[in-house]
């Protein structure tokens, strides 16, 4: 059975592999370009040093190549659900030849059983060797900027694609024992990923912990993007952009409101001229007013908790993927 999985898989194996050597070569050369970048504006920088520039510099030369290599990473298990596991048995169901296969003594377990387990692995080292190229190429970028828990930055680091991957492939897999047809398998699978990359960070990542609840004393240090208030007097003020001395926390509060000593929400009536508009000089004026606010976040330490709970979450769904097509094979297919 072995041998005979590998026969069937190996010319979408040797594409991989070929695909997978084109995008080291991309992926090695730009982690040494990043590198390069580092080293000017950081490392080895000797004049005129900033972490500001240094930022600035790093994220105006690599972001989209960042970008790019991140979208791939989280694109291959979509496509190694959608044309590994989709056709790994609905393709066999259209043409009859698993018929074939259970007269000769190997049984239907058994013939699932290699196959996905061989096509899993696949997918799981081909993800795995994306992710560890991708991880290292951007560990400075990452480092200088420290916005690990981006939505764009986390599915694309670490372990949590092995998760993706492993997932995709029985997803893909279970789809095509209902459908029975390759195409549509295929195509349903895709959708599911998708929804599901949509689904995770909005509304399941930010609760796999309670966030913490930290009220923050406005002082001239203090750092916002933008202040908001109400075209009325009576007008809350809200605050925008806060990060603070909170380095590589993901902010669950962006737009949070301002209080005065006492509790209450401040107004534009009682804020007088410090809203002018003129984000520097209003921060200094509300530096001298006794206020505060309060903002919720993942703390930076988080990131290898959130990072296993995603990638354990994954797993889970893709083994009760699994036991549902070891049932329909034994049960619901003739």
């Amino acid at each position: 059975m072995i041998w005979l999985t590998w026969r069937q898989f190996r010319g979408q194996a040797l594409i991989a592999l070929a695909a997978l050597a084109a995008l080291t070569v991309f992926l090695v050369l730009l982690g040494l370009r990043i590198r390069d970048t580092y080293a000017a504006y950081v490392t080895d920088c000797a004049a005129a040093c900033s972490l500001s520039s240094a930022r600035d510099a790093m994220e105006d030369a690599h972001f989209g190549p960042l970008l790019l290599s991140g979208l791939l990473v989280v694109l291959v298990p979509a496509l190694i659900g959608a044309f590994w596991g989709a056709p790994l048995v609905s393709r066999e169901i259209e043409t009859g030849t698993h018929r074939l296969v259970w007269s000769q003594s190997i049984t239907r377990t058994r013939w699932l059983a290699v196959k996905l387990t061989f096509v899993t692995l696949a997918g799981i080292a081909l993800a795995a060797a994306l992710s560890l190229l991708l991880t290292w190429a951007a560990s400075p970028y990452d480092e200088l900027l420290a916005g690990r828990f981006d939505p764009l930055l986390f599915p694309t680091r670490n372990i949590v694609p092995l998760g993706y991957a492993a997932f995709a492939v029985t997803a893909g897999t279970a789809i095509g024992l209902l459908t029975r047809r390759a195409i549509p398998a295929m195509a349903i699978t895709l959708a599911v990923f998708a929804v599901l990359q949509i689904l995770v960070p909005t509304a399941i990542r930010p609760h796999l912990r309670p966030a913490v609840t930290e009220s923050v004393a406005f002082t001239p240090d203090t750092r916002v993007t933008e202040f908001s208030a109400g075209n009325s007097e009576g007008g809350g003020v809200t605050i925008n952009g806060y990060q603070g001395t909170i380095p590589g926390a993901w902010m669950m509060s962006n737009r949070v409101p301002l209080f005065d000593a006492s509790g209450e929400q401040v107004t534009r009536g009682e804020l007088g001229d410090c809203l002018t508009g003129e984000l520097d000089r209003d921060m200094a004026c509300l530096a001298q007013m006794n206020l505060h606010f309060t903002v919720k976040y993942q703390p930076a330490n988080r990131y290898w908790t959130f990072q296993w709970l995603e990638f354990g979450g994954y797993l889970l769904l893709g083994g009760a993927l699994a036991a549902f097509a070891f049932w329909h094979i034994r049960r619901g297919l003739s």
